[in-house]
């Protein structure tokens, strides 16, 4: 027996002594990236999106894996958070825990033009864990990052990094501009799409969305949309299942049309009646009598914003809601105008 103790007290002797020499040798930094990484893992899922096809031989239908991505837990309602681009089209979504439990996953809503998308998973509280929020308006270039993902389907890949730049550009799913992007050399590779991005507090920074790179893997060039964007999309798609912006009331000329013409602006081609723009006496584009197009008012601004393309006037109407009085910004035959209009309630689809 005495044999036996010693034998026992000699191997835990050996693993606590392993134990204290891979600690000694952790710097401070490298210990900060083992406890974000070992504390924000339960919270990173792998997303699988499927979709139902029929075997061309037995005619039989059947569910093949069309994609996969990374989300993570929101909150503990079993909400969870994953790029657009990532469950754009998809037939079956499941979602898989750190604990290996997978879960059918409803999609609750879909925003394309941030590339951002909840879903929802009916798994009790106790294996939810969701991630604390930053605040991406205090980050600033060099600050360290770690990007928790399933790259390639591997599960749970941490890889770290700076960030290399702040206040990009990155086109969405449906062509519009996402503003305010983070840049970070933290590798980024198929399959990291809609993992978090950290900062050294552990907090929730970005969400992963995208690489630039010739040959499709990473090339230290990453982007995440910022978690200030998150924070006010994700309540909206909880809520309405879209990101919810106010109107005008009116329907806007093509770009393409507008720039073939040399108009700079938005040319409003017709004022829905009874909307806020009919109230405040805005003008459509109209016919002559020789079918010639009669070109109405062109917004330039809304407020202080300068809203030369569509894009730009839909994100300036995305800072309000219904009811706010804001000062459209309008050219009428050359001469230019400011318009008060009260925005109204997009109509229910």
């Amino acid at each position: 027996m005495r044999i036996w103790s010693f034998i026992v007290l000699a191997i835990v002797g050996i693993f606590t002594i392993q134990k204290a020499a891979a600690n000694d040798f952790a710097t401070d930094d490298e210990r900060n990236t083992i406890q974000i990484f070992e504390k924000s893992r339960p919270s990173v899922v792998f997303v699988t999106n499927q979709q139902v096809v029929r075997n061309p031989r037995s005619l039989d239908l059947m569910t093949v894996p069309r994609g996969s991505g990374t989300g993570f837990v929101w909150n503990r309602d079993g909400y969870i958070v994953t790029n657009y681009h990532v469950i754009e089209n998809a037939g079956q979504i499941q979602i898989t825990l750190q604990n290996q439990s997978t879960w059918p996953a409803e999609v609750v809503g879909r925003a394309p033009e941030r590339d951002i998308a909840v879903l929802k998973i009916n798994a009790p509280a106790s294996v939810l864990t969701p991630l604390p929020l930053g605040d991406s308006s205090q980050l600033s270039v060099g600050r360290k990052v770690l990007a928790i993902g399933n790259p390639f389907g591997l599960d749970a890949t941490l890889t770290t990094g700076v960030v290399s730049a702040l206040g990009r550009e990155i086109e969405s799913p449906n062509k519009r501009k996402i503003s305010n992007v983070i840049q970070t050399d933290a590798a980024i590779n198929p399959g990291n799409s809609g993992g978090p991005l950290l900062n050294s507090r552990g907090e929730l920074i970005g969400v992963n969305t995208m690489i630039y790179s010739p040959s499709g893997a990473s090339a230290g060039i990453g982007f995440a949309i910022p978690v200030n964007t998150v924070k006010e999309v994700v309540p909206e798609l909880i809520t309405h299942g879209r990101i919810v912006r106010p109107v005008i009331g009116v329907a806007l000329a093509p770009e393409h049309w507008a720039h073939q013409r040399g108009i700079q602006g938005i040319p409003i081609l017709r004022v829905e009646p009874n909307s806020p723009a009919a109230n405040a006496g805005l003008e459509g584009a109209q016919r002559n009598s020789w079918g010639q197009i009669i070109l109405g008012d062109v917004i330039v601004g809304i407020g202080k914003q300068a809203t030369p393309t569509n894009d730009s006037l839909m994100s300036a109407l995305e800072k309000h809601k219904a009811g706010d009085k804001v000062t459209l910004h309008i050219v009428r035959q050359g001469k230019s105008l400011k318009q008060s209009v009260v925005l109204a309630a997009p109509a229910r689809s």
